[in-house]
């Protein structure tokens, strides 16, 4: 019975995938002399290689052999620490992580970007060897002489359940035979006989000889792995030249219990076999792919002590009704409000385990300013704040790519080139600032550069030209800068690979948009802009206005509410096609009878009897037509897509405490229901007249 190793993949590729960032963010930073650092990337890639060769995904055990190999000669002083040779690892970060994708994925991976790197490692690595080729000679004691190496003499006594977890000490003996000259010698004294054996079982343990210039810190990293799940005792041995060389190594796959491994060079490397039955059902991508999330133990505990306080409420109200009479009442009463409070918090502390520090979404973007930098030619800091305001997981996730979009084009059309910022009085080095904060039941992410800011007469001339704005509009700065988001507007003179202020940024306001949020622009010319992102902190639980419209009750979403008012019918006006507007101070706002739009019987169809909730959607205000106004409270937010189907003007529902469902509105939906009834009617209108 072999052991399923696909059921460690999801942990493996999480921890992978932290690792590359570790050691993306570590050779950002990484400088001559600084070994802690070097150390800690090696480490990381060590433990990639050393997973992706358990789950038989040998490209990447491969390729991280090679970086291994570099970083290596890095830490042991044989290469100075250099530029190139960091942007070199950097791209290997890359492609590390291309490859591990791929392999989760069952895909080969066919991204020229890896073949272009691997032979920039391959050929870094043969240039050290032509320099200095005794550094990258097998250990040998005729070519390093007695006096460089070491005798290490280790007991090797791992746990009987090791292989259980996806572990084979064939692969820790490869990695020591890369260290230098390996024998090993089997014990098997705890060996049962066979029909007492469990095939999942371990009963083995090894004597190990190891003749090698590392040193002991190097041999407990390889077994850093396993090292909660064995006894590992090393020592130095009386150096005894034969004892390095009586044995003669063979290739690691056909190892026996008394085999001599050797070591090899980077070119003759050789990827293990995942497990002793090689089953390539473990590199094939999981059927369903579940999400994970690390939680802190202080929030588990928080959870299980609302968990019993919860307990003990259901316990005594379960005791009052066996046998309830008035005169419990007031216990009852109680334990009703302690339950009510109960479940309040244990609502808030389920929510806080969702919730990740924001760090997690800005740690890519230093690695993007610094390909930038290089790309641009400019000088740029990138300065992080706010780092540890949380944030719910999914929009996280989604959050990304509009602010990777933002960045970009800070950097690209923001940040002025040096000569021009000289020029200007201003430092050689440009600044990107990235910040967080939580902002009332919201969270704000602030995006600013000390560029040059945005020319206001340049984005109001080009609406204008492109028929955006009428000629002789009086706009405020906000709507101005607002028009950098109207599809395919942008005032750049070039057009980079890298952005362009306004191209594509209809894109990041819609996707913004989509989670529930909107985006501000402040700029002051010469100075520099600020792109503001309001969020809600999470989409699982929406704070909500409840209306009536007729017997039905909707939700409107509390962000999206200008204010609710009182129709005064002196400010009621209509326009061709039947369109109702309403004069609110200085706007005319189109009013939306909710009733009209879903065919509902309602108490009021008289607009100057009515209640109109003022609410916004990209830019566009509109007045929600409704009996009454209800309450205010958060809903917990149910998809209509996975339980019933997508209804247009409607984003999801909820059910209330009645155990009625409560349909939530779309804003930006119901405004594209009205225009498209409004465009109809002014066909029909255009029809009849001609």
């Amino acid at each position: 019975m072999s052991v399923d190793l696909s059921q460690f993949i999801p942990s493996f590729l999480e921890e992978s995938f932290e690792g590359l960032e570790l050691m993306e963010s570590s050779l950002l930073t990484l400088e001559a002399g600084d070994n802690e650092t070097i150390h800690s990337i090696f480490r990381a890639a060590h433990s990639i290689k050393g997973g992706a060769g358990t789950f038989g995904f040998n490209e990447v055990t491969e390729f991280t052999h090679l970086v291994e190999t570099l970083l290596d000669e890095m830490r042991d002083g044989r290469r100075e620490i250099n530029q190139q040779d960091i942007e070199i690892l950097l791209e290997s970060v890359d492609c590390i992580r291309l490859l591990i994708e791929s392999a989760r994925d069952g895909e080969p991976c066919e991204d020229e970007k890896i073949a272009k790197t691997s032979a920039l490692l391959t050929e870094t690595l043969n240039a050290t060897k032509t320099e200095s080729p005794s550094d990258e000679s097998p250990v040998s004691t005729e070519d390093n002489g007695a006096e460089n190496l070491t005798y290490w003499k280790i007991q090797f006594l791992p746990e009987h359940q090791l292989v259980q977890t996806g572990n084979d000490p064939l692969l820790l003996f490869n990695a020591l035979a890369d260290l230098g000259e390996v024998t090993l010698h089997a014990n098997a004294d705890e060996l049962p006989p066979l029909t007492e054996m469990h095939a999942e079982e371990l009963y083995l343990n090894w004597h190990i000889d190891l003749v090698s210039t590392c040193s002991e810190d190097d041999i407990k990293e390889i077994f850093e792995w396993v090292e909660d799940e064995c006894e590992l005792i090393i020592h130095k041995a009386s150096p005894q030249k034969q004892e390095a060389t009586e044995h003669t190594a063979s290739v690691a796959s056909k190892l026996t219990s008394t085999d001599t491994l050797q070591s090899k060079t980077p070119s003759q490397a050789q990827p293990a076999p995942a497990s002793r039955s090689n089953d390539k059902k473990s590199t094939a991508k999981p059927k369903t792919e579940v999400g994970s999330i690390r939680v802190g133990v202080d929030k588990v505990d928080s959870l299980i002590n609302l968990v019993g306080e919860l307990v003990i409420t259901q316990s005594m109200l379960s005791e009052l009704g066996s046998d309830f009479d008035m005169t419990k009442l007031d216990k009852l009463t109680s334990g009703l409000e302690q339950l009510l409070q109960n479940t309040k918090e244990l609502q808030e502390s389920v929510m806080r385990i969702r919730m990740l520090p924001i760090s997690f979404a800005f740690n890519r973007f230093p690695r993007l300013i610094h390909d930038l930098s290089k790309k641009t030619g400019k000088s740029i800091e990138l300065v992080i704040k706010g780092e540890q305001t949380e944030l719910d997981k999914t929009v996280m996730e989604q959050i990304g790519d509009p602010l990777v979009h933002l960045v970009r084009n800070a950097a690209d059309h923001g940040i002025e080139p040096a000569e021009t910022r000289l020029a200007a009085g201003k430092p050689e080095q440009g600044t990107i600032t990235l910040d967080a904060y939580h902002q009332g039941g919201n969270i704000v992410i602030e995006i600013s550069d000390d560029g040059g800011g945005i020319n206001r007469q340049a984005v109001l001339t080009k609406a204008i030209e492109k028929g955006i704005v009428e000629p002789n509009a009086s706009l405020s700065d906000a709507q101005v800068f607002d028009l950098l988001f109207e599809p395919g507007f942008s005032t750049a003179k070039e057009v980079s690979d890298i952005s362009g202020r306004g191209v594509g940024m209809d894109v990041v306001k819609r996707n913004i948009q989509a989670l529930g949020g909107r985006i501000q622009v402040e700029s002051e010319q010469g100075k520099g802009s600020t792109f503001k992102v309001n969020l809600p902190l999470t989409l699982a639980i929406l704070d909500g206005q409840l209306v009536r419209v007729g017997e039905e009750v909707y939700i409107i979403p509390l962000i999206a509410i200008v204010e609710s008012l009182q129709v005064e019918p002196k400010l009621v006006n209509r326009a061709s096609g039947d369109m109702v507007l309403y004069r609110l101070r200085e706007d005319n706002v189109p009013v939306l009878p909710v009733y009209q739009l879903f065919n509902l019987p309602a108490d009021n169809t008289n607009i100057n009897e009515s209640l109109l909730v003022v609410v916004e959607a990209d830019g566009q205000k509109v007045g929600l037509m409704v009996d009454d106004l209800l309450a205010q409270q958060q809903v917990v937010i149910k998809s209509l897509k996975d339980n019933y189907q997508q209804v247009e003007g409607v984003s999801g529902a909820t059910i209330l405490g009645d155990g009625s469902v409560a349909m939530i509105l779309d804003i930006q939906g119901m405004i594209n229901i009205a225009l498209q009834r409004a465009q109809r009617e002014q066909r029909n209108i255009e029809k009849v007249a001609s």
